[in-house]
């Protein structure tokens, strides 16, 4: 016995003044609301209604129980309407989880516009550098590439990038600027520490070119796994370093940096926001990651038409 179908169908007859009133209102057959109030009278051990040929009313039992069964109902329907609102109202709790960089270029730029569009949603943001981060936990993660996902994971490419040179205009009065990839051997680099890589390396190649990567000498003056230093040093003029179009596209298009050896590139980078599943995503979820798409694409649109067409 479905007990809460019953307790419903209780409530109907009552509230209907019969057995057949109430079969039509739940678009059920009469013998069906007859069986299941039967059902529940068993289950409880006790009759709760009165039948006559002519009127129906409560026993002294089914008063008692109909108070309860009307304060369980609501407090049911209450519960129900609470998570539905939580998934379609554009308010509540937005959980995110982003490495370092992604939270302070991607996620931090965009928050005050955001919320100025969405004022009751409030934003909780994890920042950290795991090998895998916990994808279920979190409404958005934002991630850098797309593997060791789960197949229950939802990864929704957010944008296609490109790692540039970019270094600032200090830097490049004191040093002047270089004219082909080879000329990097004369300047301060500023490398990103990579597992795989050497640190005296720079693998480029230019798009509008039909030719293999290039490996590039170089002699860095200093070597870091975290980006955000690299990007502060260039920013002071310590040198040249390689940075995805989107992360440097603030100090591109404010002059604090500027792109060095265009249209050459160091990389292509993707970024992912996944979710943890398909079904039941909340409004809020849905209009930031639209809101999220939107403004990565036109900061990257407004960086490349800053940076230095060779």
């Amino acid at each position: 016995m479905d007990r809460l179908q019953s307790m419903r169908v209780f409530e109907r007859v009552v509230n209907e003044g019969g057995f057949a009133a109430a079969a039509r209102a739940l678009d059920l057959s009469a013998p069906v609301v007859t069986r299941l109030v039967a059902d529940l009278e068993e289950h409880l051990g006790a009759r709760l209604l009165q039948r006559s040929t002519r009127r129906l009313s409560l026993t002294d039992a089914g008063e008692q129980y109909l108070q309860r069964v009307r304060s369980i109902l609501q407090d049911i329907d209450e519960a129900d309407a609470s998570v539905s609102a939580q998934t379609h109202e554009l308010a509540g709790q937005l959980r995110l989880h982003a490495p370092p960089v992604l939270a302070s270029y991607v996620i931090s730029p965009l928050l005050t516009a955001f919320r100025q569009r969405y004022p009751k949603i409030l934003i909780e943001l994890e920042v950290a550098s795991l090998h895998e981060p916990p994808v279920g936990d979190f409404d958005i993660t934002l991630l850098g590439t797309d593997q060791g996902l789960s197949g229950d994971v939802i990864a929704r490419k957010v944008i296609e990038s490109e790692a540039i040179l970019v270094a600032a205009p200090d830097y490049l009065n004191r040093r002047g600027t270089p004219l082909q990839p080879q000329d990097l051997a004369q300047h301060d680099c500023l490398r990103l520490k990579m597992p795989d890589s050497s640190a005296r390396l720079w693998r480029m190649w230019c798009p509008d070119q039909a030719q293999e990567a290039r490996q590039v000498e170089i002699q860095p003056v200093l070597v870091a796994n975290h980006t955000d230093t690299l990007l502060r040093a260039a920013m002071d003029g310590a040198g040249i370093t390689s940075v995805a179009i989107d992360v440097v596209a603030p100090a591109l298009s404010s002059g604090a940096l500027v792109r060095v050896l265009a249209p050459w590139i160091t990389g292509r980078l993707v970024m992912y926001a996944a979710m943890p599943s398909r079904k039941f995503v909340p409004q809020r979820t849905r209009v930031f990651l639209d809101f999220l798409l939107e403004e990565t694409r036109q900061r990257k649109d407004r960086a490349l038409a800053a940076c230095t067409v060779c």
